[in-house]
């Protein structure tokens, strides 16, 4: 029978369930009433943002804001509150000094940002712009021997349109209702696209990789790259290795792009372009390790504390702003949640356990390897006893748009208990469940391992046109009422997981895959 039609003849029986899903209406008042009318979501996200900075993986914000975190669960009651080694990740790197501007054919400060993990330019430096004509490694060939000191940028970049849409939005009625309708898809052929699209990119990213390589054989004082983005927000990334004895690359900034294309326009008119700046960046290699904040409410039934409810939200972020939308909203409500529940003086039968990640955005480091350490091996499916005691994993990491519903990730069997622990939040605008999936965030680790995982659907906001990556991902970015939103339905599906007599029905794992 196709999966499809699979999920129509159970979503009746789904439905008529959902009806029978206990829903513990005094303590959703309660939730409700703490989390909106007494909330320290924006003092949460604050410390997280305007007080620790930019929260890159390894480095002294992400230390500062996991030291006040701990410092937090402690004041408020928590137990088992630790900094956990999850293995080996690499260096940590920070910005301490960046200044850029043209100055000629006129004084002009650039909008840009050192790229990630890559080092300063040892003091101030000035040159005329060398505009590189290479698409590849032999192209480059012709400049041997002339770039050494030299700030670089190659002839690339493509003219700015207005799209004229609006950044942020909230997810409309109809899309609402189109994810409700979803069906499971068939991942076959996606999966050979996906595919191919990897090889692609690893292809370019090889090549790249080797040009970069061949300029700092040549000593260039400085790079310039083209970052995607517009009306003075720009895309950061990593330029470099993270890895204790990466190889050393050159100095290199991530412009914006109204500034890129200035320069590059005067170039190709054959007008003079100069540069100055100084750059400075600092390398942690001390501690190597990555780590996960963990803390807990203990469960206080005899026969069910040893299970566990997991909820958590990334708490690295990117480096050009203070990560406010990816992910200290996460990391916000989710500490939010577990303060709503103290504070209703709830003694849970289950375990709550929240996790703050580090280095998702290297790759969900922090949770796979949690994951790995504690409950098994997705490639194997080798499983410790404790996998079976988790029931369940909530995830939060799309902005600071409120929530609207929850992706089933597939598991079909927890619709209708979701769909009865939303009802009290209708009026809020959370209603929608959907049989699909967001992926690319830590909710992926749990899954892979047979641990029912979620993300809630979030509002879009300005996260992917705006915020997400970006130099403009700040405090002010933050929206107080969707905060406050998010950590109370947050904490009212932690309650009634916690308090069901049985734990989340689990989906069958696919085959182990042949070696």
């Amino acid at each position: 029978m196709k999966k499809h039609l699979l999920f129509y003849l159970l979503l009746p029986l789904a439905l008529a369930a959902s009806a029978q899903e206990q829903v513990d209406q005094a303590m959703v008042q309660k939730i409700r009433k703490e989390g909106l009318e007494n909330s320290r979501a924006m003092e949460i996200a604050f410390n997280l943002t305007d007080v620790s900075g930019p929260r890159l993986s390894n480095s002294p914000g992400l230390k500062r804001a996991q030291d006040w975190a701990m410092t937090v669960f402690k004041d408020w009651g928590l137990k088992n509150v630790q900094r956990e080694a999850w293995g080996t990740f690499g260096r940590g790197w920070q910005i301490d000094k960046y200044y850029a501007a043209t100055t000629l054919p006129f004084y002009h400060a650039i909008i840009a940002s050192p790229k990630a993990w890559t080092p300063g330019t040892k003091g101030p430096i000035k040159s005329e712009v060398i505009l590189l004509k290479a698409d590849s490694l032999p192209e480059l060939e012709k400049y041997k021997g002339t770039l050494a000191g030299k700030i670089v940028m190659f002839d690339q970049g493509t003219a700015l349109e207005n799209s004229y849409k609006p950044d942020a939005v909230r997810h409309a009625d109809s899309t609402l209702a189109k994810m409700e309708a979803a069906v499971p898809q068939e991942s076959r052929g996606r999966q050979r696209s996906a595919n191919n699209m990897m090889a692609q990119y690893m292809r370019m990213r090889t090549q790249r990789a080797n040009m970069a390589k061949w300029l700092t054989s040549q000593n260039v004082g400085l790079i310039l790259t083209y970052a995607r983005g517009g009306h003075g927000t720009f895309f950061t990334s990593n330029g470099a290795s993270y890895d204790v004895g990466a190889e050393a690359v050159s100095p290199e900034l991530e412009v914006s792009p109204e500034d890129y294309l200035h320069m590059l326009r005067l170039l190709r008119a054959g007008k003079k372009v100069e540069v100055e700046a100084d750059i400075k960046t600092s390398f942690y290699g001390d501690d190597t390790k990555g780590y996960n904040v963990l803390a807990e409410i203990p469960g206080t039934d005899k026969k069910l504390k040893d299970e566990v409810v997991i909820i958590g939200g990334h708490f690295d972020s990117w480096h050009a702003a203070t990560g406010a939308t990816d992910n200290a909203a996460g990391a916000t409500v989710m500490m939010e949640a577990m303060r709503i529940l103290k504070a209703v003086g709830f003694k849970p039968k289950r375990t709550i356990r929240v996790a703050l990640w580090s280095s998702e955005e290297q790759g969900l480091h922090g949770s796979k390897n949690y994951v790995l350490n504690h409950f098994g091996d997705a490639k194997t499916q080798k499983f410790t006893p404790d996998q079976k005691k988790v029931s369940a994993y909530y995830n939060l990491d799309n902005g600071t748009g409120k929530i609207r519903g929850v992706y089933l990730q597939g598991n079909s069997a927890v619709a209708p208990l979701f769909k009865a622990w939303l009802e009290p939040f209708t009026d809020l605008g959370a209603k929608t469940i959907t049989i699909g999936n967001t992926g690319g965030t830590d909710h992926l680790s749990f899954d892979a391992v047979g641990i029912p995982g979620f993300q809630f659907i979030q509002d879009p906001m300005d996260y992917n046109t705006r915020t997400h990556h970006t130099n403009q991902d700040t405090y002010d970015r933050l929206v107080e009422d969707d905060l406050k939103q998010a950590a109370t339905i947050v904490a009212s599906f932690v309650y009634h997981t916690s308090e069901r007599a049985a734990m989340l029905p689990r989906k069958e794992l696919p085959p182990v895959a042949q070696q």
